[in-house]
């Protein structure tokens, strides 16, 4: 006969945990600081030189603030300290800086872009920082699209930094926030007013949304369509050196996917010997046919112009070669040192187009060695990141997570993309660049550690599992 009992076996019933409102509102900061770095020279087409200035030493300072009111854990002796090197390095460098002012101004954004990266990266778990990232590509991205098209649509043609309109046409179209091309076929630079830097931030919406999908993150259908406003971009941008990019970014991401499948250590050693043959090949393939290669993709075997620029930064470098003249990144066009220096389709230029000619020029020798050290550290924990099985105690077959991939097909993007720009330098892509490898120090498994374990993004899931 069936009778109640008054000392049931489970738990009575309870509402889901939930974020804490002060969470939510944290975490949309966090969107906010990850959407200011990835949107870049677009700061500067609206609010110009002193509005980004206040944006961004804003920020900084309000980061600093919530970090020190919130005091999450941090294991301090885990820091990525080649990167902290290369920033105190470039500090140093103002007692022997060519151009002090420029020096003193380019390393507070530094400075702020460093404290950003690490305090989304100490406040956020890894879940969340790939939702957060995911989001800020969201708005960087539809907003793009919308200027293009109140632009062609409202607009109706080509307009100048801060909303103005050019009277008479304009000398080179390089001036241009945006050239009116989204209907006509042409090259489309969205908020940023550069092409390529549109492309490179598409391309990392393409892989962040993607990894997305692939941990079954909720609305995947959405992230379809994310994906598709992401290639849209990509290939309306058309950057010839961010399709070499994709290119590079697919080909580690398969390397990882097939690295995974190895079941023994011996395993792994065939597919490095292997690896290394198919890219020194590829790459020696890609110098005797760049001619070709740049053909096809619109593009003169010389990149635009860049192996000029190279051989001026470089004959300036070598005159002095191991501290170099002092840091600034970017190059101040308003330092006499650089206003005209060097002339490119009749604006002065304001980078090395090549990141480690550009580290040479300002740091020496020491600046490349520390900033090879930098990435190489990242490359390597990364990568194993990556590869390696999460595991903590005597089980060893629990799953991948998708979210691993991040760090190092970021990686991967940013070394292709310094090969013939200077931007992994400063704004999105150094702030990933220390976030992720600050992260990855602090975090070395995804939720487990005392800075995975507690609250995600998702609605009443905790971080038990990987």
């Amino acid at each position: 006969m069936t009778s109640h009992t008054q000392h049931p076996i489970t738990a009575p019933p309870a509402a889901p945990i939930r974020e804490t409102t002060g969470h939510l509102l944290l975490r949309g900061w966090c969107i906010f600081v990850l959407a200011g770095g990835l949107a870049g020279t677009g700061w500067l087409m609206v609010l110009g030189t002193v509005g980004t200035g206040v944006a961004v030493f804003g920020s900084a300072l309000l980061s600093l603030v919530l970090w020190i009111v919130l005091r999450p854990p941090v294991q301090w002796r885990r820091l990525p300290w080649f990167a902290v090197g290369y920033v105190v390095l470039a500090t140093l460098s103002l007692s022997w800086s060519h151009w002090l002012g420029a020096s003193a101004l380019t390393l507070a954004v530094l400075v702020s872009t460093t404290v950003l990266g690490f305090f989304v990266a100490a406040v956020l778990t890894w879940r969340e920082i790939v939702r957060a990232l995911a989001s800020a590509l969201k708005w960087i991205l539809v907003l793009s699209l919308v200027f293009e098209l109140w632009v062609s649509l409202i607009w109706q043609g080509p307009i100048l930094p801060q909303f103005v309109r050019p009277d008479g046409g304009v000398e080179d179209p390089i001036v241009l926030w945006s050239r009116d091309n989204l209907f006509d076929g042409g090259r489309i630079q969205g908020l940023f007013g550069n092409s390529n830097a549109l492309a490179y931030v598409a391309l990392l919406g393409m892989v962040v949304f993607a990894i997305r999908f692939a941990a079954r993150a909720p609305r995947r259908v959405l992230l379809v369509g994310w994906f598709a406003l992401a290639l849209f971009l990509f290939v309306r941008a058309g950057s010839a050196t961010a399709y070499l990019a994709a290119a590079m970014t697919a080909v580690v991401l398969v390397t990882v996917l097939l690295m995974r499948t190895t079941r023994r250590p011996g395993e792994r050693t065939r597919f490095y010997v292997l690896y290394a043959v198919v890219a020194i090949g590829g790459l020696a393939g890609l110098w005797y046919a760049r001619d070709a290669i740049f053909a096809i993709l619109g593009r003169s075997s010389d990149l635009t112009g860049r192996e000029s620029i190279w051989a001026a930064v470089a004959a300036r470098a070598s005159e002095r070669p191991l501290w170099g003249w002092g840091f600034s990144s970017p190059w101040v066009p308003t330092e006499p040192a650089f206003d005209r220096w060097i002339v490119d389709h009749g604006q002065t230029v304001m980078q090395a187009h090549n990141m480690w000619l550009d580290v040479f020029l300002q740091l020496g020798a020491i600046g490349v060695a520390v900033m090879a050290l930098t990435y190489l550290a990242f490359i390597w924990r990364s990568w194993f990141f990556a590869i390696d099985r999460p595991r903590w105690d005597l089980v060893a077959d629990r799953p991948y997570s998708p979210l691993t991939l991040l760090p190092t097909l970021v990686a991967a993007q940013l070394l292709v993309q310094g090969l013939a720009e200077s931007t992994p330098l400063l704004n999105w892509g150094w702030m990933l660049l220390v976030l992720l490898a600050f992260k990855i120090k602090q975090a070395p498994l995804v939720g487990r550690g005392p800075t995975e374990q507690r609250l995600v993004g998702e609605q009443g899931e905790r971080l038990t599992t990987p």
